[in-house]
């Protein structure tokens, strides 16, 4: 690619990517997209007229790129309920986590660090699965980066109104799927959200049910997507992990990390081996959502290691 090409177009790498794991809910899909994105971009550059923005163009790009691919996977169906539960997550099998260090901007300004991380929160990710192809791609270009309808027109290849119909039952599927709080989601940097993660891998660590209780809200719910298994309130979620998953004092490790701008952390049995990785959704009152991927690939796209030293 030639040097004006990657001066003029990688400063958009970070958000692409944002972009396409939101249509897509796979970080594996949403990086090869934007691979794909940039290789169609690169071979049209010389017939770019300058008609709308470049970044609006690399958008275009990357949206139909992502809508051909969704309609090319089978693994892409929309998700079916989940008979009124309280996990949509584990519905979406494909559902990967996002390390926040691949989209958030190297900013010193909160703010736009905090828009990042809202448009890629795990209920909003889980819930775009949940839409069509198209208004999914409808209601990410107009609500998560204001695009006006007519521009979201041009971009689909569709009239205003279809844009604006899409819109309307997008919005409608979206609040019927998207767990509601009584109360905000906690950035992964407030002090309530690092006593709470700390307490959780505490817990953990040490096989305290006394622990867990503290650091869960009364209606939180244990995930995990690609087993759809789930289990809600408190009382469910401690008996499970300490009949089925905590074991012993000792037996895990944790490693703490961000993903989808909320806390997590690694997973490590005793022997120093990955397990997987856990992701926190975080409010005052304590947590209450706790989403866990399995595989011990994940962790180094974290930053984390593979393994730990073995425990004495």
């Amino acid at each position: 690619m030639d040097d004006d090409f990657v001066r003029r177009t990688e400063r958009y790498r970070r958000e692409l990517l944002a972009h396409c794991y939101r249509m897509m809910g796979s970080l594996d899909d949403a990086e090869d997209l934007v691979q794909e994105t940039y290789l169609r971009a690169w071979r049209s550059y010389d017939g770019f007229e300058e008609r709308s923005s470049l970044r609006t163009w690399l958008y275009r790009i990357a949206t139909n790129a992502c809508l051909n691919a969704l309609q090319r996977s089978d693994r892409r169906a929309v998700p079916v309920d989940m008979g009124g539960g309280p996990s949509t997550a584990a519905g979406v099998g494909w559902l990967q986590p996002l390390p926040d260090a691949l989209v958030t901007p190297s900013s010193d300004d909160p703010a736009a660090v905090a828009e990042v991380r809202d448009g890629v929160r795990l209920a909003l990710i889980v819930g775009l699965q949940y839409l069509t192809p198209g208004q999914r791609a409808v209601l990410i270009l107009r609500d998560v980066l204001a695009w006006p309808a007519a521009e979201v027109a041009g971009a689909l290849s569709l009239e205003v109104g279809a844009v604006k119909s899409l819109l309307q039952r997008a919005r409608a599927r979206l609040a019927a799927v998207t767990p509601s709080l009584d109360e905000p989601v906690l950035e992964p940097s407030h002090p309530r959200a690092q006593e709470l993660l700390s307490l959780y891998m505490t817990a953990f660590e040490t096989a305290d049910a006394r622990l867990f209780e503290e650091a869960l809200r009364a209606d939180a719910v244990l995930e995990m997507p690609a087993a759809a298994m789930w289990f809600a309130g408190k009382v469910a979620c401690v008996e499970y992990l300490m009949s089925e998953v905590v074991g012993g004092a000792g037996d895990w490790r944790k490693v703490p990390t961000v993903a989808n701008g909320q806390p997590a952390f690694g997973a490590y049995l005793r022997d120093g081996s990955a397990f997987g990785l856990a992701v926190l959704t975080v409010t005052q009152a304590g947590i209450a959502r706790v989403t866990v991927f399995a595989g011990d690939g994940l962790l180094g796209r974290f930053g984390l290691p593979a393994t730990l030293p073995a425990a004495g």
